[in-house]
């Protein structure tokens, strides 16, 4: 029998190939908010869009700092099926304790964007094409606290996306090189645990990876085998990634910004 609904996540069948949607979820959090009749939004957050943890000028704790902890709860199991809103559940999630006003005004914008298309989800194709390729990037210093950068990234397996993310660097980076190359590291990690499941299931899948990177200094950096002083400060991020590279495990590519 094929499965049809699992933990809130609804299985539809078409030629194509399998959609994992969230639709009957989304609608219940917006019945549960009171936003099922506004008016949509077409972006999950404004371009560009900066907020700390002091809030901005005359903002005030929430006294409701429950009630904004399940919407974040809520919003990141959404995100399961949803990696359009990933970067904006991750920016606001970061309020958990001491949620403030503009904190929450962030979290019922992305409502307002869900209820323009709550029956959105992942489209798994049927192909044959079983290669990994990856596309990685990275908001250098964006945030405004710590001046940590985000990590961004999206993986296919042929042309189905199987794993995406967005998360904010453990370290400082100080530069956009830096950053990058941190990002290049962080995904290459999960490229290397989704090989080794490929093969653990006897599935053969075609290297190198690709990955593609808007950044020429980190893709420089990757394939240099020489070691300079402005590099030392990441050294074991270095190690690692070029060990992956000069093994023809991943291939670095230079993508636009644009694209």
């Amino acid at each position: 029998m094929r499965p049809k609904y699992f933990l809130g996540i609804e299985v539809l069948y078409s030629q194509e190939g399998i959609c994992l949607s969230q639709r009957k979820y989304c609608l219940e959090l917006l019945g549960e908010f009171g936003y099922l009749g506004c008016k949509h939004v077409k972006t999950p957050i404004e371009q560009s869009f900066i907020v700390s943890s002091k809030g901005k000028e005359g903002d005030t704790v929430l006294d409701n700092i429950t009630g904004f902890q399940k919407l974040v709860g809520k919003l990141i199991y959404l995100s399961l099926t949803r990696p359009d809103i990933s970067y904006a559940v991750q920016y606001f999630s970061q309020f958990m304790h001491a949620p403030m006003d503009s904190h929450l005004k962030v979290g019922l914008r992305l409502l307002r964007y869900l209820k323009r298309s709550p029956g959105t989800g992942v489209l798994l194709k049927k192909n044959n094409d079983l290669k990994l390729n990856d596309y990685v990037d990275s908001d250098w210093a964006k945030c405004v606290i710590t001046r940590r950068s985000v990590t961004g990234f999206c993986i296919f397996l042929g042309n189905s996306l199987v794993n995406w993310k967005s998360k904010k660097q453990p370290t400082v980076s100080r530069s956009t090189a830096e950053a990058e190359y941190r990002a290049l590291c962080s995904v290459t990690c999960d490229l290397v645990w989704l090989q080794n499941l490929l093969l653990e299931l006897k599935i053969s899948s075609s290297l190198p990876i690709s990955v593609f990177c808007d950044n020429q200094a980190a893709i420089s950096i990757s394939v240099n085998p020489v070691f300079h002083d402005r590099t030392k400060h990441f050294d074991i991020d270095l190690h690692f990634f070029r060990e992956k590279v000069s093994a023809g495990v991943i291939k670095v590519e230079k993508m636009s910004s644009s694209d």
